[in-house]
């Protein structure tokens, strides 16, 4: 069992930049691929990226791609997502998840999850 707990979201501008932060409980940290997705009111959740956990694979949903960037410090079993040139559409509840046993994928298949954390972006 793993906990994921998240942090960093908050409300920004168009056009602004947001790093959000997953720790990871558990001392296997660096054996699990971590990832993100979100998802916004009245929609079904959407992949945004995912890590292996050696860091040597990403995978990032096409419509992330150039805007946002995962990265992960297993010292500190925590994973990143940094968003920029935010647009008012990436407004959504943001979650970490994590699983042991797939690479790095679609993260909306991973076994373990946290609470989420929001991100609102104005126009």
């Amino acid at each position: 069992q793993v906990q994921l707990v998240e942090s960093g979201g908050g409300l920004v501008q168009a056009g602004g930049s947001l790093r959000l932060s997953c720790a990871a409980s558990g001392r296997t940290f660096s054996a699990y691929a971590m990832g993100w997705f979100r998802q916004a009111p009245g929609k079904e959740r959407e992949p945004v990226a995912a890590i292996s956990g050696s860091s040597r694979n990403t995978y990032y949903a096409n419509s992330m791609k150039g805007r946002f960037a995962i990265s992960r410090d297993n010292a500190k079993n925590t994973v990143y997502l940094q968003m920029n040139s935010l647009k008012p559409e990436d407004t959504a509840v943001y979650y970490c998840a994590a699983d042991p046993a797939r690479p790095a994928v679609n993260p909306l298949s991973y076994v373990y999850r946290g609470q989420g954390t929001q991100v609102t972006v104005s126009s």
